[in-house]
């Protein structure tokens, strides 16, 4: 269920909302193979009715499945916005859409939520990466090599005829 906000609630004072939304309310859309969300975006919120307006703070946390870029381990990564504010304008030009007085907060949590994601994982600062003569295929390793054997590699392919 998405996070619904009705405006006749916020007349006389604001209100405070705290729970879990759903990775699928989220539809983050998700195409990176190095970042899994899995677990529900936390949140807790105070919103107020301004004059023309919402404003809309608090705190938002997720817990990402990430695989670092460069050894290929599981890496947790957790999202936290805290502080976390919104101000949504109710009239003119970029006033937000109010369906029988309701208010979706889904779309600008999804959006400050994806904005810190991480684009390259990594598992610590000084990540080595992946160590040689190790592979992520257990049928077949990749034998270590030394320099002269990859100056030879490089030599067959300029024996390569393209034309």
């Amino acid at each position: 269920m998405p996070l619904i906000v009705n405006l006749q609630h916020l007349v006389q004072h604001g209100i405070s909302l705290k729970g879990k939304l759903p990775v699928e309310e989220l539809d983050l859309h998700l195409n990176d193979e190095m970042i899994q969300a899995n677990s529900p975006l936390e949140y807790s919120l105070q919103i107020e009715k301004l004059e023309d307006s919402l404003l809309v703070q608090g705190r938002l946390t997720i817990k990402l499945d990430c695989q670092c870029v460069k050894c290929l381990e599981p890496c947790p990564y957790l999202v936290a916005l805290d502080p976390w504010a919104c101000h949504l304008p109710l009239s003119g030009e970029d006033a937000v859409s109010v369906n029988n007085d309701c208010v979706d907060l889904t779309p600008y949590i999804r959006e400050d939520t994806l904005l810190e994601f991480p684009q390259h994982p990594v598992c610590k600062s000084g990540c080595d990466g992946l160590k040689l003569g190790r592979s992520t295929s257990k049928t077949n390793p990749v034998p270590p090599q030394s320099h002269g054997e990859s100056a030879l590699t490089w030599s067959e392919l300029d024996k390569l005829k393209l034309k």
